[in-house]
Order: structure tokens, then sequence, then C-alpha cells
């Protein structure tokens, strides 16, 4: 069998903490994920590895994170959060990376598109704080919709030497098939910098929750694997948020079905070579 890594899930408590994207809508999956439900999870699936990621704008939950992963064997790897705009960046990386787990610090996230600004990432801070993270190895995950490519596509090109990750290929209205402006700015993204890469994740959820297919999704995941190039993709569940739509192993089903179209070794590559690569992960 292949190697298998999960480049993206989480894990929360919202009896513990609040998490403000959390809607109604989201009913079923409001309650407690924790690792003992990861690891249930992935089993079946045939998962040896995982990238934890954050999922509110909070260091204590980034601290929280690092101390899980030292913990779980399966997780190999943390895409925290830390403010982007502080003029403190440095010593805040500094500080995550002293305390327990430290060293499972890959990456960086922030809830891009829920900021007004669509420009948000070409900010003279935020710049400043990107270039923090090239100085200190660390990956950026963009988490978008397709309104905010542009200004991903120019953040890219201005920081090439970033190692960057596009999370849910920038969640395109797969329920609706609306195909542009997104198709031709994931491609442009894809050429910005041959750092960039991106997980094939979070699609589910863009499409028909309750009668999605494998070949609504298809056209759109194809389309990512041939601008990007199978050498710079990635697979990631989303999981518990992939629970609105589809179970844990149907969407790591999906994902094998929608590269089968490739060459065995390309299809390891995105299983797990890309991911140890992109976030410099200790392989399982």
């Amino acid at each position: 069998m292949m190697k298998l890594i999960d480049t993206h899930h989480h894990v929360w408590d919202p009896a513990q903490a609040e998490y403000e994207w959390m809607t109604e809508e989201l009913a079923t999956i409001r309650r407690k994920f924790d690792t003992k439900d990861l690891i249930s999870a992935t089993g079946p699936a045939g998962v040896s590895g995982t990238v934890l990621v954050q999922t509110r704008s909070s260091f204590q939950e980034s601290r929280e994170f690092l101390a899980v992963a030292a913990e779980t064997p399966l997780i190999l790897g943390v895409v925290a959060w830390v403010d982007m705009t502080a003029s403190d960046v440095a010593d805040r990386i500094a500080a995550l990376r002293a305390g327990k787990g430290g060293s499972y610090l890959k990456g960086i996230r922030h809830q891009v598109h829920d900021e007004e600004d669509e420009n948000w990432l070409l900010r003279d801070d935020v710049a400043r704080g990107l270039e923090v993270l090239r100085d200190n190895s660390l990956v950026y995950d963009l988490l978008l919709r397709p309104r905010e490519l542009p200004a991903a596509i120019q953040a890219v090109r201005d920081l090439p030497n970033l190692v960057w990750v596009l999370d849910h290929i920038a969640k395109p209205e797969i329920a609706t098939g609306k195909w542009e402006p997104w198709a031709q700015l994931i491609e442009d993204l894809a050429g910005a910098s041959p750092q960039c890469w991106v997980k094939l994740s979070g699609m589910v959820t863009e499409a028909d929750w309750a009668a999605w297919t494998t070949d609504d999704l298809r056209p759109y995941a194809h389309h990512v694997i041939k601008v990007f190039g199978p050498e710079r993709c990635m697979i990631g569940t989303d999981w518990p948020v992939c629970l609105l739509a589809a179970s844990y192993k149907q969407v790591i089903d999906t994902a094998m079905e929608l590269i089968g179209h490739l060459p065995q070794d390309q299809q390891a590559a995105i299983c797990a070579a890309n991911a140890v690569a992109a976030y410099r992960l200790d392989a399982p």
C-alpha cells in the first residue's frame, strides 16, 4: 500500500473555546473532536501521518496544538497561527518553538477569506510577517476564496522563495458548477512560483453536501493537477469539516479516485512524498 499523509485536519472542542465560523448551518460538527476520534478515522483509511491545522486566531491554540502533536505519533506537523501583522512575529515564532512540541511547527495560517480587505495579503505589515516566515523556514498556508486569489498571486510573486501551500483549491463554487474566474486565477497562482503547492482538499463541502459525486469534483481536481503538476499536489481531508458531506474514508477514497489516472509514482508523490517535501516532515 502507498504511504498516505493527510495534510489537512483539525481538532476542536466548542465547550472550551469559541469558534466564530461555526454557524448554525454547521451544527452537526459543533462538538468535540479529539485525537482519539482522529485515530479512529485515519486507521480504516490507511493514513500513516497527518498535519494538524489551526482553527482559530489564537496563539494559545497554537501552543496547545504543538503539545498535542508531541503526544500523538500520528501527527507529523502543525500549521499554527500567529498574528502576522504584529511587529514581533519572529519572537512569537521563537516562543512557539521553545515550548512543548515546538519542533512540530511547520507552518502558519490565517483565515484570509474572513478579512474584509480582499488585499489583506498585500498589506505592508503582513508582507513583513511573511518575510519572517521565510527567514524561519516556515510554510504559509493560504486559506482563500476566489475573491482573494489576485492578491495571493501578487504576494507569491513578491516573495517567491517562501513556501506557500494553497488550502482547499481556493474553494471554487463546485455546487453551482462555476468555473471562471477561478480556473484562470488558479493557473496564474501555480505559475507565480515553483514554491507554491496545493492541497486537494475541501472539495466535498464546496459541492452539494447531500448529492455530490466524484464527477462533480473531477474537473476542478484535474485542472489543479494540470496547472500545478503532480509534483506540487497533496491530499487533505479537512476533517472534521468534511463530515458535513462525507465520511473521512469517503474523502480519502474519492481523492485516490481523482488521482487514479496518474502513473503510480506520481500518485505516490501526491499521497506522501510531496507533503514531506513541502512541510519538511519526518516521513512516517
